[in-house]
């Protein structure tokens, strides 16, 4: 994992695990990462749309964008 993202990847380990989905109903941070409100806090959801963004964005960095997208 690329050291950009990391620091919000454990920005939002420590956020699931604050939330009921991992603590009371015991389930994988990986299943609780896909849930939304009310399951998980916004705080979490608006750090997984980060992640996700930061990620996406270093793919495209290494990988490029198509010449043609038709």
């Amino acid at each position: 994992m690329a050291k950009s993202c990391k620091g919000l990847a454990m920005e939002l380990v420590k956020c699931l695990s604050e939330t009921d989905c991992v603590k009371v109903q015991k389930r994988p941070y990986k299943e609780c990462a896909g849930e939304k409100v009310p399951y998980i806090t916004s705080e979490c959801v608006g750090l997984r749309e980060t992640y996700f963004n930061c990620k996406r964005g270093q793919v495209i960095l290494r990988f490029g964008v198509p010449d043609d997208m038709s």
